[in-house]
């Protein structure tokens, strides 16, 4: 597999976005969720560089991209800021892109649509609305919360709260997790979760405009994921319009299975080269 080039962008408000190129052929952008960064989608992109160009970006404040936003100001959080975000990278690469969305990741290409981003199809996996088995997880002032912990300087306790109520891991988990050596790499995005959590705000419902959205979306989840992001992925395609479900096999704990994921995403990109014609 070819190697992926590092390119950067500066967004509206200042902060620089790099993220990673492969692969040529219509583009396909990958925004990743909670504690995720560029790497998270690599080895499904690496599944898709040889027919399509493969564009992951590091979200602001993760891997090689700087956050306008200092830790004192998390708070004022807006997710108009990673809307703009994406649309600098999508005007850097050509002007419009397919766009793959994992998790919080989804919620967030989804709302980028609704403002007008120019997302020619849309891919979601596992967005963690709160709808079926995730329709009771409504973690009160949570973004609040966590903005307090990152403005004193408390990064570790951030990451155990999102993980404890934003993400809803057992504590047993968050223990082992605090012991091992990606401990570190977890406070180093702290941040960020204040990011993931505003994205994911009560109700955190689709919206009406959600509801009108005439783009193509295809809604992708595992039998063997977390069941309530199953069929809250399951449940998601009746309240968009133009939206559809696909399982595919080998989601263990609300991973992405690479070889399976790319063989259902290609085929939903391939259908406009297809119809084209």
């Amino acid at each position: 597999m070819p190697t992926a080039d590092i390119s950067t962008v500066k967004s509206a408000d200042g902060t620089v976005i790099a993220y990673h190129r492969a692969g040529t052929g219509p583009a396909i952008v990958f925004l990743p969720g909670a504690f995720n960064d560029s790497t998270t989608c690599a080895p499904l992109a690496e599944q898709l560089q040889d027919r399509y160009t493969v564009i992951r970006p590091d979200r602001r404040g993760r891997g090689e991209s700087t956050d306008a936003i200092g830790p004192t100001a998390a708070i004022t959080y807006d997710i108009r800021r990673e809307i703009e975000d994406l649309d600098a990278v999508i005007a850097d690469i050509g002007g419009s892109a397919a766009v793959f969305g994992f998790s919080s990741g989804g919620i967030l290409a989804l709302r980028a649509a609704v403002a007008g981003s120019h997302i020619t199809r849309l891919a979601l996996y596992e967005p963690p609305f709160a709808l079926a088995g995730l329709s009771g997880h409504l973690p009160q002032r949570l973004p609040e919360r966590l903005a307090e912990l990152i403005a004193r300087g408390e990064r570790g306790a951030a990451v155990e709260l999102m993980q404890l109520e934003g993400i809803g891991l057992p504590a047993e988990l968050i223990a082992q997790a605090k012991r091992s050596p990606i401990w570190p790499q977890l406070e180093a995005i702290a941040q960020t979760v204040v990011y993931d959590a505003a994205i994911c705000r009560p109700p955190n419902v689709p919206t009406p405009d959600m509801a009108r959205l005439d783009l193509e979306t295809l809604v992708i989840s595992s039998p063997e994921s977390w069941p309530g992001v199953r069929t809250a992925a399951e449940a998601l395609p009746s309240h968009l319009a133009h939206a559809r479900y696909v399982d595919v096999p080998g989601g263990a704990d609300h991973g992405i299975p690479a070889e399976a994921t790319a063989k259902v995403l290609d085929a939903f990109l391939s259908e406009d080269r297809h119809r084209n014609r």
